[in-house]
């Protein structure tokens, strides 16, 4: 169930349990399969609390200087606090920007990666178009995202869910949520179609496991932030008996074994025509 939190505090959740077991998995894909610049700027789209950026600075090269912007404020407050504590503030500054509408020129960064793991679908060629936007021509561009058979172990018990709670005006809901989700293939297609060459795409098969149903209601990747997004076509009054009876089938499926879904986790790469 979505908790009623303040930004603050959300930006402490992320960092203390998002960042290290969602975040983490999709930058280890940046981390095996593009490689940085030995010098130039780099721009980290959707850096959250900055932990993957300021890795990525510490190893890089003196010469290479880094940026990460996010739309949450405490988040970048966050990043920016790390950044001193690990002083690397001089090589690497967090900005709060949407990240479907940079505040930066054309052209002015050498490398540009992206975490749009968490975000709304329909934002995703805004955010693609304005990464590439902002790049030189010849940089490489990635953008991390979660692709189309994700989430599927728990859109079926939320359908369940909404068939035994009463709600099945609402099961189109889940239809939407499966469907949203790009395929690798759409991904790939919309780096060409925004102008990128060369273009490549590796995708993880990643699990997360959950002890109960109660376990995964209230862990703050779920209730916190995919939450957010999957309970809200939802009339309020509803949600939680929803929540409730998720936690009842998740219960009933696991038999004393944990619980879990699993994700695609996706990065889609290309170069910027010169």
């Amino acid at each position: 169930m979505p908790v009623d939190r303040s930004e603050r505090e959300r930006a402490y959740l992320y960092d203390l349990y998002v960042a290290p077991d969602w975040s983490e998995r999709f930058a280890q894909l940046i981390d095996e399969h593009l490689q940085l610049p030995k010098e130039g700027r780099v721009l980290y789209v959707g850096a959250g609390t900055g932990g993957h950026a300021l890795a990525l600075a510490e190893r890089a090269a003196p010469e290479v200087s880094f940026v990460g912007v996010d739309e949450s404020a405490e988040r970048v407050a966050v990043a920016e606090a790390k950044a001193v504590a690990a002083q690397l503030n001089a090589r690497v500054e967090f900005r709060l920007s949407q990240i479907d509408a940079l505040d930066f020129a054309d052209d002015e960064f050498d490398f540009v990666i992206g975490d749009s793991s968490l975000v709304a679908t329909e934002r995703l060629p805004e955010i693609l178009a304005e990464m590439v936007r902002v790049a030189r021509g010849g940089a490489i561009v990635g953008m991390n995202l979660t692709t189309s058979s994700s989430f599927g172990e728990f859109f079926s018990i939320y359908w369940e869910a909404l068939i035994s709670t009463g709600l099945e005006e609402h099961a189109a809901v889940v239809e939407s949520l499966i469907t949203e989700l790009p395929t690798i293939t759409d991904a790939e297609s919309l780096a060409a179609r925004e102008g990128l060459d060369e273009v490549q795409s590796w995708t993880n098969q990643e699990e997360f496991n959950f002890k109960s149903g109660e376990d995964f209601t209230a862990a703050p990747l779920v209730s916190d932030f995919l939450f957010t997004r999957w309970l809200e076509p939802l009339p309020d009054a509803e949600r939680e008996r929803v929540v409730h009876e998720v936690e009842r089938i998740i219960n009933e499926e696991r038999q004393d074994a944990d619980w879990a879904f699993s994700i695609k986790a996706t990065l889609v790469s290309g170069r910027k025509a010169e």
